[in-house]
């Protein structure tokens, strides 16, 4: 396939070439220069994050987790616990619990934008991941385009061929009946 990117563009994506984005131009270059163009995006994007990054993940990965949940139900249950029934007058935090309150408050005030950080990032991760998912979907498109017009190429070739030797059959058949039929001679 000796093609050009503007060529491509006109064939398969029928567009004008001064119309296609960045992208698009990266995919057909890749399919004229016979390059694969899939990459693991997660090995590009590991080195760009920086400690703040992978403890914010590390939080909203173990703070968004049932082992969490579990656990801390646990200390709750372990703080009333010793409050109510252990320590009885002499408890360090009594009911209503205000310093438990106080407490659960300050890890919700930290933990939310910790975890909302993290989201912010894996949704431009996702964005990203997307964005290579086209490309490869466009590159894989145009692929099967491509082998779509090799096989009417060969096809088409074939056709004709076959036309050609049926041509050459007939002709020799023409030949075969001129020689087994009798001819007739004027006396």
């Amino acid at each position: 396939m000796n093609k050009t990117v503007p060529e491509l563009a006109n064939r398969w994506l029928r567009r004008n070439p001064e119309n296609l984005s960045e992208l698009e131009r990266r995919v057909l270059q890749s399919t004229v220069d016979r390059k694969p163009i899939s990459q693991d995006i997660n090995d590009s994007l590991a080195g760009l994050q920086g400690a703040g990054d992978r403890i914010a993940d590390a939080i909203a990965r173990v703070g968004g987790s049932w082992t969490f949940i579990l656990s801390f139900i646990a200390f709750l249950i372990l703080w009333i616990g010793a409050n109510w029934w252990l320590l009885g007058q002499d408890s360090f935090d009594p009911y209503p619990f205000i310093f438990l309150n106080l407490v659960l408050s300050m890890i919700a005030a930290l933990q939310a934008p910790v975890i909302m950080m993290s989201q912010n990032r894996q949704a431009a991760r996702d964005r990203i991941d997307a964005a290579h998912d086209y490309e490869v979907n466009l590159k894989a498109e145009i692929e099967i385009m491509a082998l779509h017009e090799k096989l009417d190429e060969l096809r088409h070739s074939q056709i004709i061929g076959m036309r050609d030797e049926i041509a050459q059959i007939a002709e020799q058949l023409k030949r075969i009946d001129e020689r087994l039929t009798p001819q007739t001679q004027p006396s």
